[in-house]
């Protein structure tokens, strides 16, 4: 799935963001409300995981309750250290579909997750493929095909690919990149994405007469058919 996490505690957030993509998920995770309801409105997810207590002005029952406001949808699980009665029916009064309290056990939260995402499947038709122009990933058979044709990527190569074609068409940014496929909320100041993005073309646009990956000079890369 494709999951926003909004956490203001790095530990929290990181050790969320780190056992989900582990799980197999598409994580993108961000640290205060007022980024966490840009894109919670300008992107697609298949669940928001939500801290109720969050910095900035915005906090998560206000985003809640702004998202839904604008038939938002997306199932969203929320997170906090409020554990009274009252707090969890407050949460879920706002449009939250499920409520964790913290501290809590990893595989406990993953549960909830998996039952939110069997809810959601049995409500709207799942999102199993991607394409763009020619190219296509198959999510559950984790397969990539182009024009007809079978092209066999690494696990690490066939995260970068889905997270640019869950993008296509936006400009998307070496730190999007280091925080959506590498889980690095730093940069390790490599060449770790350039490598990966040259052999990601080598697959996939070489063999090919129009490129899909495209750089943005001085902004990052963009997955488009032009």
């Amino acid at each position: 799935m494709h999951i926003l996490v909004v956490e203001d505690d790095p530990t929290v957030r990181n050790f969320v963001a780190k056992g989900l993509r582990e799980a197999g998920h598409l994580v993108e995770p961000v640290d205060n409300g007022k980024d966490g309801l840009f894109l919670a409105v300008s992107e697609n997810f298949d669940l928001i995981i939500l801290d109720r207590m969050l910095p900035g002005g915005i906090d998560g029952l206000r985003l809640l309750e702004t998202i839904r406001a604008q038939n938002n949808t997306t199932p969203v699980l929320l997170l906090s250290a409020l554990a009274d009665v009252d707090d969890r029916v407050q949460g879920l009064k706002a449009g939250g579909d499920d409520y964790v309290t913290k501290p809590f056990a990893f595989s406990e939260l993953l549960a909830r997750v998996e039952a939110l995402s069997r809810r959601g499947r049995s409500e709207n038709a799942p999102q199993t493929r991607l394409a763009v122009a020619d190219l296509e990933i198959d999510l559950l058979s984790r397969s990539v095909r182009r024009g007809g044709q079978r092209i066999d990527l690494q696990p690490r190569e066939f995260r970068l690919l889905e997270y640019l074609m869950r993008h296509a068409g936006q400009v998307v940014t070496r730190t999007m990149l280091l925080e959506g496929v590498w889980d690095y909320h730093f940069d390790p100041q490599t060449n770790v994405i350039d490598v990966h993005v040259s052999r990601l073309r080598q697959k996939v646009d070489k063999p090919f007469d129009t490129p899909l990956i495209h750089t943005i000079r001085n902004a990052g890369y963009m997955l488009r058919a032009d």
